[in-house]
């Protein structure tokens, strides 16, 4: 079976940009991301019709509450079929603990947010923590691995780092991925795919780089060989 390491961010604003994004690509590629702006809009049932062409989907709305009511929600994410959803970190050990609970192992993956990647220190300062990015992602992975989750979305600059510590089996999810030759965007934390490959991510979430490119499905398909190049050691 398959494992596409490429999850395209389908920040789309409503369901037909989305269903003619999707047509342009191919699941055996790639896996899906619906983020909060998309899925407001759209509701669950685009979840279910990008599942019906044969796309795996991460469902990235970052819940956050208290423990009950995250535990309630994952169970009805879990429900759509969805491949993995998650939670923020920043919510402490009781409300991930709640939200393992709701989602038995070996379903949907359920990860956790550490630190958004558009954050960087002087952001941190400004709401009161004066730890690094790396000292904060740090901490937050290991809570999430206390906790049973199945891996962490975390910035590729500090994969290195949480792969030293934590085993393989721990899934590391990174966006801020741009190619060489694409801009930063909002985002401070950045990588190139096979540096982010190097340093021992799993999956790569990459979006306007492949969903604003001319042809999408060329640049998924010349991003996927970059990657398993890398991991082939070629």
């Amino acid at each position: 079976m398959k494992d596409p390491r490429i999850i395209v961010a389908l920040d789309c604003q409503e369901e037909k940009e989305a269903l003619v994004l999707m047509a342009k690509l191919d699941p055996s590629l790639c896996r899906l991301k619906i983020g909060k702006e998309l899925f407001t809009a759209t509701g669950p049932q685009l979840v279910e019709k990008l599942m019906r062409h044969g796309f795996e989907i991460f469902l990235d709305l970052k819940f956050h509450d208290i423990p009950n009511t995250v535990g309630r929600a994952c169970i009805a994410a879990a429900r759509l079929g969805v491949w993995m959803l998650n939670v923020h970190a920043l919510g402490g050990s009781k409300m991930l603990s709640a939200a393992r609970d709701a989602i038995p192992a070996g379903q949907t993956k359920l990860i956790a947010v550490t630190l958004l990647t558009s954050m960087g220190p002087r952001d941190l300062r400004e709401i009161g923590i004066n730890q690094t990015p790396e000292q904060i992602v740090q901490h937050l992975a290991l809570l999430a691995l206390d906790c049973g989750l199945d891996g962490v979305v975390c910035s590729a600059l500090e994969a290195k780092q949480l792969r030293q510590l934590i085993t393989d089996k721990f899934d590391l999810i990174t966006p801020g991925i741009r190619p060489i030759d694409s801009t930063m965007d909002d985002q401070q934390r950045v990588m190139t795919p096979r540096q982010a490959i190097e340093n021992g991510s799993d999956y790569l979430v990459i979006g306007r780089p492949i969903t604003q490119a001319d042809d999408p499905l060329l640049v998924l398909r010349r991003l996927t060989e970059e990657i398993n190049n890398q991991r082939s050691g070629a």
